[in-house]
């Protein structure tokens, strides 16, 4: 295959990255993956492995050297290092598919909680970039959920916000979705919003999984001082903290979204939640 045909992942062990490396590979195309310890990265011998770490835009700069495409999944929320990785990945590619919040409110420059301020502000930088681009617009990750195990396990999740509901996306949805943007034209310049099947309470989040997984697992609410002491002591602000709150009590009280992208961009169905559950039993027991 041709040196201009390969792709990009970045983030490319994680649950969503992982699912896009696969999926590429099984549409025969040539794929290579930025990770910061490829002696641990597990990804089949035709996998081109880069080491680097998108805290080192120089590293981004050399995985991203003639490749066609590039998927961006940026785990963390500072912006300083931002800049420096478009610029990298602008030189280098002719198209950046980025994994944005469906939270992002257009033209709005002050957003209403920091995970979707820095969405807008890496989407912001991106267009100016002059490169090619898609940005895939999730809802919440049903992966994120995964963050329960332990607590599954011991048969009581304890979470704020109880009654709020999201629409969880599938991470082989949001990969599928991923994998047309980066290996065409027709969503170039597009802002593609995707979200899961339905959208579920935690409450009843926890009672699938439970179902699913053969036992008896039950929500308990966790007060809010409880909470915005945990996070404080995670190193968050307390006007974070508060849009963190307001974004959750909201998902309580308003229908959340839904779109059929994933169906029109793939062919397919969103993936149920129970669908996610069950393909993830294992982790849970």
């Amino acid at each position: 295959m041709a040196q201009q045909d390969v792709i990009l992942v970045t983030g490319a062990t994680g649950n969503v990255g992982r699912q896009v490396v696969r999926q590429l590979l099984a549409e025969g195309r040539a794929v290579r993956a930025l990770v910061r310890t490829p002696e641990t990265a597990g990804f089949p011998d035709e996998v081109e492995v880069v080491q680097g770490d998108l805290t080192s835009p120089g590293t981004v700069g050399i995985a991203a050297e003639g490749v066609s495409a590039a998927f961006l999944l940026w785990p963390s929320l500072p912006l300083a290092d931002a800049p420096a990785v478009v610029e990298a990945l602008a030189k280098g590619t002719e198209r950046i598919v980025y994994l944005s919040s469906a939270g992002v409110e257009e033209d709005k420059e002050e957003q209403g909680d920091p995970i979707n301020q820095f969405h807008a502000g890496l989407e912001r930088l991106i267009e100016k970039s002059g490169v090619r681009w898609t940005f895939l617009r999730s809802t919440s990750f049903a992966s994120s959920l995964l963050e329960w195990r332990d607590q599954v396990r011991e048969g009581v999740v304890r979470e704020a916000f109880g009654e709020a509901t999201r629409t969880l996306v599938h991470e082989a949805d949001i990969a599928a979705v991923a994998v047309r943007a980066l290996t065409g034209d027709a969503y170039s310049g597009q802002k593609l919003m995707l979200s899961g099947a339905a959208p579920i309470s935690q409450i009843e989040q926890v009672r699938i999984i439970g179902e699913i997984v053969g036992k008896e697992v039950r929500f308990e609410e966790v007060p809010l001082d409880t909470l915005r002491e945990q996070m404080r002591s995670e190193g968050w602000e307390d006007p974070d903290i508060d849009g963190m709150f307001a974004a959750y009590a909201t998902m309580a009280t308003m229908d959340q979204p839904v779109w059929n992208t994933v169906e029109e961009v793939t062919g397919r169905p969103a993936r149920t939640f129970p669908e996610w559950v069950a393909d993830h039993v294992q982790d849970f027991r």
